[in-house]
């Protein structure tokens, strides 16, 4: 998948620009593709500086909480809802523990470190599986979560913003968590009525129910502000609750006598290796949306896209933003590196990167994700699993361009 998807965007662009020489009489294109391919591989090592650094901080901390039992105790907390959500799954199963370790990383903003935990809590699934090829429902449920995007804190959204010179990186904080509630709540809906759960439950009520009203009690508020009064909560509350969660990971350490400095270096020791390995991936993707950029094929799709929705009678600002979202459900460093490159050419606190921002930090890579968790454990027979996941998608993508005209419009 993703080899067609990276051969595809060279063999685009070097049609475009053949056009643009032949057609066009433009032999500058050439020069203008090599440019942008270098400016590209060096544009990734400035990103993966600050990568390095994000990812090593992260996992420190996220090792401290999970040595403290902040893990288990979530574990713990949540066990009531998984048994109801994943009847199929016993309770007290270390696939539960997993499944909870994954969707904190998610939450965190952490998508790398969450692939490898998600991996193993598949491979916990699996074990209960009495036909190893199809799907069950609890791997479905979680694979669907996980492609709704958990995100809470989109730390690494924010070391984007910041690495591409914005003067508030966690302005779309705010955005994010909206947008990303709609995709979860879509992506949980459509299973349920898929698998027919019965979210009436009152055990399932207790804890959706609370959740949904704060929810929608937050939204009421923000209705009354202004919108420059959001934009300011965002950032209050993004760095707030980021601060938060690190004096909270290392008070619950320090309360358990964990020692929390040797703790913070063996995870961060996971994150510096985890890091350092993305870079070829991220030069790769960037070097290849560089030149879809520099060729002309990607300003002439996004003209077709911006011409109707025009005609349709709509605002098309957020044209500029839908690469992210055209390639997220196949690459997430695609998207990555079609955020960077949308923050870098319209200007990181444009209308178009804000919205790309949200959209990132607000779905998930669902052809992706499906294709390594079922791959991981043999699964060949998906079921409702890419149609609940798209459905999620899709949602989350329409709640991002909502969300971003009503904070930044």
């Amino acid at each position: 998948m993703l080899n067609g998807l990276w051969l595809g965007f060279f063999g685009v662009a070097a049609l475009a620009a053949l056009g643009r020489w032949l057609v066009g009489g433009d032999p500058t294109v050439f020069a203008a593709l090599i440019e942008s391919l270098f400016a590209m591989a060096r544009l990734a090592v400035e990103v993966m500086v600050l990568l390095f650094g994000t990812l090593t901080l992260w996992l420190g901390f996220l090792r401290i909480a999970e040595a403290a039992g902040l893990v288990g105790w979530l574990a713990r907390l949540l066990g009531p809802l998984f048994r109801r959500l994943m009847p199929g799954v016993p309770a007290g199963h270390p696939a539960l523990g997993l499944i909870t370790m994954n969707f904190a990383a998610n939450a965190l903003g952490l998508d790398n470190a969450a692939t490898p935990i998600g991996l193993k809590a598949m491979r916990e699934l699996q074990r209960l599986n009495p036909d190893p090829v199809t799907a069950t429902n609890a791997q479905i449920l979680f694979l669907v979560l996980n492609a709704s995007s958990l995100t809470l804190l989109p730390v690494t959204i924010f070391m984007y913003r910041a690495q591409q010179g914005a003067s508030d990186p966690t302005l779309v904080f705010l955005p994010i968590l909206l947008a990303t509630s709609a995709s979860t709540l879509v992506g949980l809906l459509t299973v349920a009525v898929a698998q027919r759960l019965r979210l009436w439950d009152p055990v399932v009520l207790a804890y959706l129910v609370p959740g949904a009203l704060a929810l929608g009690g937050f939204m009421a508020l923000l209705g009354t502000l202004s919108a420059a009064a959001i934009a300011s909560l965002s950032s209050l509350l993004g760095n707030l609750t980021l601060f938060g969660v690190i004096i909270v990971f290392l008070a619950a350490g320090a309360i358990r006598r964990i020692k929390v400095y040797e703790c913070f270096i063996e995870g961060a020791k996971e994150g510096f290796d985890i890091a350092k390995s993305l870079l070829p991936y991220l030069v790769a993707m960037l070097c290849a949306v560089g030149v879809l950029r520099a060729s002309g094929a990607l300003d002439v799709a996004l003209d077709g896209l911006r011409w109707l929705v025009q005609a349709g009678g709509w605002d098309t600002r957020f044209v500029d933003a839908m690469p992210t979202a055209l390639v997220k459900p196949f690459s997430g460093s695609a998207a990555r590196a079609m955020l960077i490159e949308t923050m870098k050419t319209q200007g990181v606190d444009s209308f178009p990167a804000l919205v790309a921002a949200t959209i990132q930090g607000s779905t998930e890579t669902t052809f992706y994700v499906l294709a390594v968790y079922f791959g991981a454990v043999g699964i060949q027979r998906a079921r409702h699993t890419v149609s609940c996941a798209l459905l999620a998608e899709l949602a989350g993508v329409v709640a991002a361009i909502a969300v971003c005209y009503w904070f930044f419009g």
